[in-house]
């Protein structure tokens, strides 16, 4: 059973006779999408976990791409009463353009268990441990029965639009040169299964021989990492022109570590 941003009003704090909850199937998964409280911000999903997976993509509250100019979102690409829709509601109709999409990538939208959404951003709760990341939507019963936990709160990041499942990986970048500059660092990943666009790493000082990680939420899983486009840019003119490289680069896929 799958519950698309169960409802909140009416029904958050309920028994569990009145609401969705994990004891109404073998195996409930849930993806949260609008969580944030109904008093001031709207919200229309409930926030605690009530299913054997519970899936808060982006943190479960704001959505990306739901914060777009109104009159954009109502003249929408598919059409005016879906942009209209997605105008009145668009955080808690993502759920259900998530499971659509995840039907279409069984390989996408892993979840990352992790206390919460902060501590997923810090990167605590990195790579997917040795039995695999379950994955929100269509998918997550391929992991019934693999949580040990009363209640497992999941994590992960989406697109703006669709396609909305991204592949995360860990990116350290080890820079050589002979002087620190300001300025931005940009990589591009490049795989057996497809490439990236850039994703910026540091921005700021960039200091030789210092260690620089990042997380990257890249729009295509690449398969096995082939080549890496490393690119800086110090925004300036300078008369010196300095030089700056990459000792090294290690790329680690949050998949399979």
């Amino acid at each position: 059973l799958s519950g698309l941003d169960p409802a909140q009003p009416y029904f958050q704090d309920t028994p569990i006779e009145v609401r969705l909850d994990k004891s109404d199937a073998e195996f409930v998964d849930v993806i949260h999408t609008d969580s944030a409280p109904t008093i001031p911000y709207l919200g229309f999903g409930m926030s605690p976990a009530i299913g054997h997976l519970d899936f808060y993509p982006n943190g479960g509250r704001e959505m990306p791409g739901c914060a777009k100019n109104p009159v954009s979102q109502v003249v929408d690409l598919d059409g005016i009463w879906e942009g209209t829709r997605d105008f009145v509601a668009c955080n808690h109709l993502r759920s259900y353009k998530y499971y659509s999409d995840s039907i279409i990538y069984p390989d996408g939208f892993l979840g990352y268990s992790c206390a919460s959404y902060d501590v997923f951003e810090a990167g605590s709760c990195f790579p997917c441990p040795k039995e695999g990341c379950p994955n929100m939507g269509h998918f997550a019963d391929k992991f019934k029965g693999k949580t040990k936990n009363d209640f497992t709160k999941l994590y992960l990041n989406t697109g703006e639009a669709k396609d909305f499942p991204l592949w995360r990986y860990k990116v350290t970048v080890t820079l050589s040169g002979n002087s620190k500059v300001t300025g931005y660092v940009n990589v591009a990943l490049y795989g057996s299964d497809g490439n990236t666009r850039q994703h910026q790493i540091i921005k700021g000082t960039l200091q030789p021989d210092n260690t620089y990680t990042s997380f990257i939420d890249a729009e295509v899983n690449i398969g096995t990492v082939t080549k890496v486009k490393f690119l800086w840019n110090n925004n300036l003119i300078n008369p010196t022109f300095p030089k700056l490289g990459a000792a090294t680069i290690t790329v680690q896929s949050g998949e399979d570590g």
